[in-house]
């Protein structure tokens, strides 16, 4: 059975990008060292310390298939049709675009809620991993109880607003197991297991 892995940079103070969605210091880490890294994008390549690389290795290796939101999908403009990471991308929206440039894109448009797109990548990657992005997409499938893990990539840098990590999230206190942690350059990885009671 797949499981459901949220991962983003944050900020010490929670935030995955400022209110303008802009990342700014966040994604630094990932142009800071040696060592070429790629997702599932050969030509979106990022230049990570060792450590960072084998963390990302680690992270991305099982992914199959990830769900976003709208907001992200037009935000990037759905990386031109090339999922970042996984083979398939399911993206939660109320209205489907009509003239998007990329239409043979393996990119789903699910208008049923963060719930049906997390079911849909889940059968699709079978027994690979989902990766789910944070925010109120990420919010919602907390309260709901989709999420397995928590990856976060720790960055040096307080935002003082912007977006959460867990959106608006308003659940019960979640309770997470102890995280494994691995230093990199200038971000700290945390991996989380949300505990099942």
């Amino acid at each position: 059975m797949a499981r459901v892995v949220t991962q983003a940079s944050m900020s010490l103070d929670g935030f995955i990008a400022d209110h303008s969605d802009q990342v700014g210091p966040l994604f630094d880490w990932y142009g800071n060292g040696d060592v070429e890294f790629t997702g599932a994008d050969p030509d979106r390549v990022f230049r990570v310390s060792a450590t960072s690389a084998a963390y990302l290795r680690s992270a991305w290796s099982n992914v199959r298939a990830g769900v976003i939101g709208r907001r992200l999908f037009d935000i990037t403009n759905g990386w031109d049709g090339r999922p970042p990471v996984g083979e398939a991308v399911f993206v939660v929206t109320h209205n489907p675009p009509e003239d998007w440039d990329f239409p043979d894109a393996p990119f789903t448009f699910v208008t049923g809620g963060p719930a049906e797109a997390i079911a849909l990548a889940k059968e699709y990657a079978g027994d690979g991993d989902v990766s789910l992005t944070p925010g109120d997409i990420g919010g919602q499938a907390f309260a709901a109880g989709l999420v397995d893990e928590v990856r976060v990539d720790l960055v040096p840098v307080v935002f003082g607003a912007g977006v959460h990590y867990f959106g608006r999230y308003t659940g019960s206190p979640l309770m997470l197991d102890d995280p494994d942690i691995v230093q990199g350059d200038r971000v700290t990885h945390l991996h989380y297991r949300v505990r099942r009671s």
